[in-house]
């Protein structure tokens, strides 16, 4: 067998490109959802570790550096197999959403974090000579401008969370990658595993140019 009718054979691609189809919505649903809720936690977790009395920060800084040292896959593992054994029974989808947004939301909470210190202190102290309580300089004056200076790595965070719902196959989530192996099994043809890398390049290049866009973008106008 040559190398292409081993990893390029076409008759196999467009035979399974239903079923990678079928992968490939899963996946960017997982992702969403993923996204969504690690950008939530992430931002409530920053604040917290900022702005909370002592003994709430301290809770909000293990989360954080716990999250962000455990592998995904050990905790994705725990959160699916070993949380039955207490009465907690999930869904893949439930666990891999769960395992993803605990770690993501690790991240993105010091990415805000490192946002809002980035912002001028004056900026604090003309708001509370304006008499703006802390919700409203939060939401008014502080969080627009700390949103705007970190769109860059945010972004770059959420290309990061598409690639790891790759994951998710181990507890058998029907994602990009699972369907891929299973096509590759059926077909006893690794051709779909070059499809499923294709369709994640394809997925994941326009959020990578766009994090280049955005940092050189951001570069030039604080110069």
């Amino acid at each position: 067998m040559s190398l292409i009718d081993t990893f390029f054979n076409l008759n196999v691609l467009v035979a399974t490109f239903p079923q990678l189809l079928r992968g490939l919505g899963t996946t960017i649903l997982l992702g969403a959802v993923s996204i969504g809720l690690s950008l939530v936690g992430g931002m409530l977790l920053a604040l917290v570790r900022l702005y909370a009395p002592p003994w709430g920060q301290m809770p909000a800084r293990t989360c954080i550096d716990v999250f962000r040292a455990i592998p995904l896959l050990v905790l994705l593992v725990l959160i699916y197999y070993a949380l039955p054994f207490v009465g907690v029974r999930l869904s893949p989808f439930a666990a891999a959403a769960t395992a993803l947004s605990l770690v993501a939301s690790a991240y993105t909470a010091e990415i805000f974090r490192a946002g809002i210190e980035a912002i001028p202190r004056g900026q604090f102290e003309a708001c509370r000579a304006l008499g703006l309580g802390f919700v409203d300089t939060m939401r008014f004056v502080i969080l627009p401008q700390a949103v705007r200076v970190v769109i860059p790595p945010i972004t770059n965070n959420c290309v990061n969370v598409i690639k790891d719902t790759a994951l998710a196959s181990v507890v058998a989530m029907p994602d990009l990658l699972k369907q891929a192996t299973q096509a590759q099994a059926l077909s006893a043809n690794p051709t779909p595993l070059i499809g499923a890398a294709l369709i994640y390049i394809l997925l994941l290049w326009p959020m990578v140019r766009a994090v280049r866009v955005l940092e050189r973008r951001f570069a030039a106008t604080r110069n």
